[in-house]
Protein backbone atom coordinates (compact mmCIF):
# COMPACT_ATOMS: atom_id res chain seq x y z
CA UNK A 1 0.00 0.00 0.00
CA UNK A 2 1.32 3.18 -1.17
CA UNK A 3 1.84 6.06 1.86
CA UNK A 4 -0.19 9.03 2.03
CA UNK A 5 0.23 12.33 0.35
CA UNK A 6 0.64 14.07 3.50
CA UNK A 7 3.00 12.09 5.43
CA UNK A 8 5.15 10.10 2.43
CA UNK A 9 8.31 12.45 2.95
CA UNK A 10 8.00 12.65 6.41
CA UNK A 11 7.28 8.57 6.81
CA UNK A 12 10.67 8.14 4.80
CA UNK A 13 12.90 10.77 6.17
CA UNK A 14 15.23 9.50 9.16
CA UNK A 15 13.19 10.10 12.51
CA UNK A 16 16.26 12.72 13.72
CA UNK A 17 16.08 14.92 10.68
CA UNK A 18 12.44 15.11 11.25
CA UNK A 19 12.98 16.34 15.08
CA UNK A 20 15.53 18.66 13.95
CA UNK A 21 12.82 20.18 11.63
CA UNK A 22 10.41 20.53 14.09
CA UNK A 23 12.11 21.61 16.54
CA UNK A 24 13.48 24.83 14.32
CA UNK A 25 9.70 24.74 13.64
CA UNK A 26 8.88 25.38 16.96
CA UNK A 27 12.05 27.50 17.98
CA UNK A 28 10.60 29.84 15.30
CA UNK A 29 6.74 29.96 16.77
CA UNK A 30 8.28 30.77 19.77
CA UNK A 31 10.94 33.40 19.02
CA UNK A 32 7.60 34.87 17.20
CA UNK A 33 5.54 34.16 20.48
CA UNK A 34 7.61 36.90 21.93
CA UNK A 35 8.30 39.19 19.18
CA UNK A 36 4.31 39.42 17.86
CA UNK A 37 5.29 42.22 15.82
CA UNK A 38 7.57 40.40 13.32
CA UNK A 39 4.72 37.85 12.61
CA UNK A 40 3.63 39.84 9.19
CA UNK A 41 6.76 39.72 8.03
CA UNK A 42 7.77 36.09 8.75
CA UNK A 43 4.22 35.32 7.07
CA UNK A 44 5.36 36.57 4.00
CA UNK A 45 8.76 35.24 4.24
CA UNK A 46 6.82 31.57 4.56
CA UNK A 47 4.66 31.94 1.69
CA UNK A 48 8.30 32.87 -0.05
CA UNK A 49 9.89 29.64 1.11
CA UNK A 50 9.93 26.40 -1.23
CA UNK A 51 9.11 23.22 -0.22
CA UNK A 52 10.41 19.37 -0.94
CA UNK A 53 8.46 19.00 -4.13
CA UNK A 54 9.03 21.99 -5.91
CA UNK A 55 12.75 22.02 -4.77
CA UNK A 56 12.82 18.35 -6.42
CA UNK A 57 11.02 19.35 -9.37
CA UNK A 58 13.02 22.99 -9.94
CA UNK A 59 16.34 20.39 -9.51
CA UNK A 60 14.70 17.19 -11.63
CA UNK A 61 14.04 19.62 -14.27
CA UNK A 62 17.23 21.22 -14.27
CA UNK A 63 19.15 17.70 -14.63
CA UNK A 64 17.03 16.31 -17.29
CA UNK A 65 17.25 19.55 -19.51
CA UNK A 66 21.17 18.99 -18.74
CA UNK A 67 21.11 15.49 -20.10
CA UNK A 68 19.06 16.28 -22.98
CA UNK A 69 20.96 18.68 -23.76
CA UNK A 70 24.57 17.03 -23.88
CA UNK A 71 22.40 14.31 -25.96
CA UNK A 72 21.12 16.90 -28.50
CA UNK A 73 24.95 18.10 -28.91
CA UNK A 74 26.23 14.40 -29.58
CA UNK A 75 27.03 12.88 -26.36
CA UNK A 76 24.54 10.03 -26.48
CA UNK A 77 25.47 8.39 -23.24
CA UNK A 78 24.06 11.81 -21.31
CA UNK A 79 21.00 10.31 -21.99
CA UNK A 80 21.35 7.88 -18.93
CA UNK A 81 20.55 11.11 -16.84
CA UNK A 82 17.68 12.13 -17.33
CA UNK A 83 16.46 8.56 -17.74
CA UNK A 84 17.84 7.72 -13.75
CA UNK A 85 16.10 11.35 -12.97
CA UNK A 86 12.91 10.14 -14.02
CA UNK A 87 13.21 6.96 -12.24
CA UNK A 88 13.81 8.95 -9.22
CA UNK A 89 10.52 11.61 -9.58
CA UNK A 90 8.33 8.44 -9.80
CA UNK A 91 9.91 6.69 -7.25
CA UNK A 92 9.27 9.85 -5.36
CA UNK A 93 5.58 9.98 -6.63
CA UNK A 94 5.08 6.46 -5.25
CA UNK A 95 6.79 6.16 -2.08
CA UNK A 96 7.59 9.71 -0.76
CA UNK A 97 11.19 8.71 -1.15
CA UNK A 98 14.33 9.44 -3.88
CA UNK A 99 17.96 9.59 -3.47
CA UNK A 100 18.05 13.70 -3.01
CA UNK A 101 15.21 13.30 -0.62
CA UNK A 102 18.31 12.24 1.78
CA UNK A 103 20.01 15.23 1.07
CA UNK A 104 17.17 18.24 0.77
CA UNK A 105 15.56 16.96 4.20
CA UNK A 106 18.64 17.00 5.89
CA UNK A 107 19.54 20.80 4.63
CA UNK A 108 16.35 21.45 6.44
CA UNK A 109 13.28 21.53 3.38
CA UNK A 110 10.55 21.19 4.89
CA UNK A 111 7.34 19.81 3.32
CA UNK A 112 4.30 22.02 2.44
CA UNK A 113 2.60 20.59 5.13
CA UNK A 114 5.42 21.26 7.97
CA UNK A 115 5.66 25.34 6.45
CA UNK A 116 2.16 25.25 6.66
CA UNK A 117 2.21 24.69 10.66
CA UNK A 118 4.25 27.02 11.42
CA UNK A 119 2.20 29.35 9.30
CA UNK A 120 -0.76 28.73 11.17
CA UNK A 121 0.68 28.56 14.39
CA UNK A 122 1.71 32.12 13.91
CA UNK A 123 -1.51 33.55 12.55
CA UNK A 124 -3.11 31.89 15.34
CA UNK A 125 -0.67 33.65 17.66
CA UNK A 126 -1.44 36.78 15.74
CA UNK A 127 -5.09 36.51 16.78
CA UNK A 128 -6.64 35.01 13.24
CA UNK A 129 -8.36 31.97 15.00
CA UNK A 130 -11.01 32.38 17.96
CA UNK A 131 -10.13 31.15 21.22
CA UNK A 132 -7.01 31.53 21.77
CA UNK A 133 -6.90 35.73 22.40
CA UNK A 134 -6.31 34.88 26.34
CA UNK A 135 -2.82 33.42 25.61
CA UNK A 136 -1.33 37.04 26.43
CA UNK A 137 -1.46 36.22 30.11
CA UNK A 138 0.60 32.62 29.46
CA UNK A 139 4.12 32.03 29.34
CA UNK A 140 5.84 31.87 26.16
CA UNK A 141 6.27 28.02 26.03
CA UNK A 142 2.56 27.24 27.18
CA UNK A 143 1.42 29.62 24.34
CA UNK A 144 3.34 27.84 21.56
CA UNK A 145 1.83 24.70 23.16
CA UNK A 146 -1.72 25.91 23.15
CA UNK A 147 -1.46 27.13 19.74
CA UNK A 148 0.07 23.91 18.58
CA UNK A 149 -2.17 21.69 20.44
CA UNK A 150 -5.11 23.86 18.70
CA UNK A 151 -3.93 23.00 15.32
CA UNK A 152 -3.84 19.63 16.31
CA UNK A 153 0.04 19.20 16.51
CA UNK A 154 1.57 16.85 18.69
CA UNK A 155 4.66 18.95 20.25
CA UNK A 156 7.86 17.95 22.15
CA UNK A 157 8.18 21.46 23.02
Amino acid sequence: MLPSTTSRVERNTAASVNREIQQRTEENIAYFAENPHKIELRLHELEQEWDIERTLEANASTLNLVGITLAAAGYRRWLILPAAVSGFLLQHALQGWCPPIVILRKRGIRTSSEIDLERYALKALRGDFGGLEDTTALSTEERVRKVLVALGNKTTF
